[in-house]
């Protein structure tokens, strides 16, 4: 009770800031009312049916109501200001900023689904008159940007996070599936049931699918998570993209796992497990790298395809068609000492073996260490950059080492594996001068295989093919003589039928029938001469 004539004690008073923090709230509810998510039945859009200055009201608005709700659960409001408020500041306050990212998360929905079914970000070396369709691109992702960035400000980063992942994932599942046949069922689990010519199919399929997928697909969707979760959100974008892409990435490495396994032991199939090698290093691992990262789980699996599983197809198939060469019966023959038609398949696998002379460099020269102490080649970024060995560095190893091998040159190694062979071969003819006749034939072809500027001469070298040919003209020298020696009665110097027999200068000029291959297979008389 007050005195007697006494004054009554004065009203309290409302503070500065929180006037101002009652006014902003009211400026941002009438806003909200225009754009209120439950009441628009036309499906407009603020980002991209309204005005930029309008934009930049709404997001200033849902800023300025999370200020408010941090401003009356702050306890910095006096008890005037809270009696001016009625005690209902922060629900008020709250419910406007949850309608208001209700809203936004509709923006984000009509955004993502705006977005082009296949994402192309513009290059620096892209033609001009793709910057209209590659600018539209681009401001929706600013779009985007802006709204992810008001969510996580204002503590709603696990719904658009939600809306972001789900709605990216299905257009990356149904990208993947319509222009490259890739989806995520277990496809690998099919493969052990396919015939070879299956296999074969798929791996070329896969080829083609794997490197558009993940140079085109997976690397525009980290530039898309990029844009869009930038600064502090960064991290958030790691997230979201492995989240989007991991599985359809391991899925679409485990294809080939598969494939490469139904290949082993098979020498015939050698070259499209080559060909998954040349693919993997030259364009899907430093795809993977740059879009999942070095450390990735990824990017692991890839590099462990490459080195181990990849590599050891390879080391198997080689060694099979060592195994064959040596298991072909040395008494088999030719009549004439004509060139072997093993002669011929050999030089021709080596011929198309000799086209991935870089990746048998990588497989059998780094990645078994050797020149570089005996550590296996593994590292990611080597592998990503394409840094790998060349033919030149397996003919500087195999000339430096004390021992042809084929950890040193595995081409060179098949060719001296053949050339063991076809001495034993040469050994079963009974006829001496039979047995020169053969290897002079089937040496001479393989001098015409390697020589003449091929693939071969550079990975055997030319010094190579020289010495091959040197060797021929050895072998028919050795040829007439025993042919000569043979045909000799009486006096030695008269030939059968009583024809003078030639002097040694005349023997070396004499022409011999040496069958030789350019273009189909024929007989010609060459004329070998010192």
């Amino acid at each position: 009770m007050t005195r007697a004539g006494g004054r009554s004690p004065l009203a309290p008073r409302r503070t500065l800031p929180a006037t101002v923090v009652d006014d902003t709230v009211a400026a941002a509810a009438i806003l909200l009312d225009k754009w209120h998510p439950d009441e628009d039945s036309f499906g407009s859009s603020l980002f991209l049916d309204s005005t930029p200055d309008e934009v930049d009201a709404f997001l200033r608005a849902a800023k300025d109501l999370h200020r408010a709700m941090l401003f009356y659960a702050s306890g910095a409001a006096t008890a005037a200001d809270a009696l001016h408020a009625g005690g209902h500041g922060l629900i008020h306050a709250q419910e406007l900023l949850d309608t208001a990212m209700r809203r936004l998360q509709r923006e984000l929905q009509l955004l993502l689904t705006s977005l082009p079914a296949v994402l192309h970000f513009r290059q620096d070396d892209d033609d001009d008159d793709e910057q209209e369709d590659d600018q539209s691109l681009v401001d929706a992702c600013a779009h985007l940007r802006v709204v992810a960035e008001a969510m996580m400000a204002a503590g709603y980063g696990k719904e658009c996070v939600s809306i972001f992942k789900a709605r990216r994932r299905a257009a990356v599942t149904a990208n993947l599936q319509r222009l490259h046949g890739f989806s995520l069922s277990p496809q690998h689990a099919q493969v052990h049931k396919f015939s070879w010519e299956q296999v074969d199919a798929k791996i070329q399929s896969w080829l083609a699918g794997a490197r558009v997928a993940f140079t085109s697909v997976f690397s525009a969707e980290r530039e898309l998570c990029d844009r869009v979760f930038v600064g502090d959100n960064e991290g958030v974008g790691d997230a979201v993209f492995g989240a989007i892409a991991d599985d359809h990435a391991t899925n679409i490495l485990a294809v080939a796992e598969a494939a490469v396994g139904r290949s082993r032991r098979a020498p015939e199939r050698l070259f499209r497990v080559l060909d998954v090698h040349d693919a993997l290093t030259e364009t899907i691992l430093p795809a993977i790298v740059s879009a999942f990262g070095e450390k990735s789980e990824v990017t692991s699996r890839a590099a462990t395809l490459v080195t181990t599983k990849v590599s050891e197809a390879v080391r198997s198939m080689v060694a099979s068609f060592e195994a064959a060469i040596e298991k072909e019966p040395s008494k088999g023959t030719v009549p004439g000492g004509a060139v072997h038609p093993l002669t011929r398949y050999v030089m021709n696998y080596l011929s198309f073996l000799a086209d991935y002379e870089n990746a048998l460099a990588h497989i059998y020269f780094y990645q078994q260490g050797v020149g570089a102490g005996g550590d296996q080649f593994t590292d990611t970024s080597s592998l990503a950059s394409g840094s790998m060995a060349s033919s030149s560095d397996l003919s500087s190893s195999s000339s430096s080492s004390p021992a042809l091998s084929v950890w040193s040159n595995p081409i060179g190694w098949l060719v001296h594996v053949l050339l063991r062979k076809l001495d034993a071969k040469a050994g079963s003819y009974r006829e001496p001068a039979l047995s020169y006749l053969f290897l002079a034939n089937n040496t001479h072809y393989e001098a015409k295989k390697v020589g003449g500027g091929t693939k071969l001469e550079r990975v055997l070298g030319e010094e190579w093919a020289e010495a091959q040919r040197a060797k021929a003209r050895g072998y028919v020298d050795v040829y007439v003589r025993a042919a000569w020696g043979n045909a000799g009665a009486g006096d030695e110097n008269v030939a059968a039928g009583g024809r003078r027999r030639p002097s040694q200068q005349q023997q070396q000029q004499q022409e011999v029938p040496v069958e030789i291959r350019n273009g189909k297979t024929r007989r010609q008389r060459v004329t070998i001469t010192d």
